[in-house]
């Protein structure tokens, strides 16, 4: 069942006094770039099945792990990437990863925007640094061949490297690193699932618990059993 958090999320925000929605935006400014709306553009976009996509969707004749299967499921409901992550707890790398591969099986249409493949595979660890900004536009390959015969010669990240080279701006780079260390997290919007989660950890527990005291008490009776054994034979010696 799809759970809109962010859109009913987004609905408790808008009833904020006007104050405190001008609080949030002038913090939020502080930490987000108008000019550079990567992680918009790839956690608004809306996966599209195939055909091929729907009849797996429907017969799970290819037996893959349930994730795939709940994806595909939430992209059939019309479903952004933000809302797939929110609704399934999993991170945005790992999403960014499952949409890649659904991509390349052919169950998902290929989107418009060739953007929305080059932030996934930076996401998901497919595109290196290098090959991001390639496919982004801000480098040439040459430039990067460059890059990389100058890394076999300096003891720095590749990407610093390209800011030195002057190929791309410190605050790009910045942002890069931001998004796809932010993307290995997994974010909880609704705070009410976490109780159970906890209460469910906490029940599993005390299960195993009880079965390692009911093994202790076993172990102690067996012991004292073998002694009894043990002096029963020593008599009989």
């Amino acid at each position: 069942m799809k759970r809109n958090f962010l859109e009913k999320f987004l609905e408790k925000v808008a009833d904020f006094p006007v104050w405190i929605k001008e609080i949030l935006y002038f913090n939020l400014s502080k930490d987000v770039d108008p000019n550079n709306n990567l992680s918009y553009v790839f956690a608004t976009f809306k996966p599209a099945l195939t055909y091929k996509g729907k009849c797996e969707l429907d017969y799970k004749k290819s037996n893959f792990d349930l994730n795939i299967y709940n994806i595909l499921d939430y992209c059939d409901k019309n479903a952004s990437i933000s809302e797939i992550a929110l609704n399934t707890y999993l991170s945005m790398e790992e999403i960014a990863g499952y949409f890649l591969f659904c991509v390349d099986e052919g169950y998902i249409q290929l989107p418009d925007n060739s953007q929305i493949l080059n932030i996934a595979g930076l996401l998901a660890g497919k595109f290196r640094m290098g090959e991001y900004f390639v496919q982004d536009g801000s480098i040439s390959v040459e430039q990067l061949d460059s890059a990389v015969e100058r890394k076999t010669k300096e003891d720095k990240k590749f990407g610093q490297i390209l800011v030195d080279m002057g190929l791309i701006a410190q605050s790009h780079l910045d942002k890069i690193l931001q998004i796809k260390d932010e993307a290995k997290k997994r974010f909880i919007l609704d705070h009410n699932e976490i109780p159970k989660i906890k209460a469910e950890y906490a029940q599993k527990t005390d299960e195993y618990e009880k079965r390692i005291e009911d093994l202790t008490k076993e172990n102690e009776q067996l012991r004292k059993q073998l002694r009894q054994l043990l002096l029963l034979v020593k008599k009989n010696v």
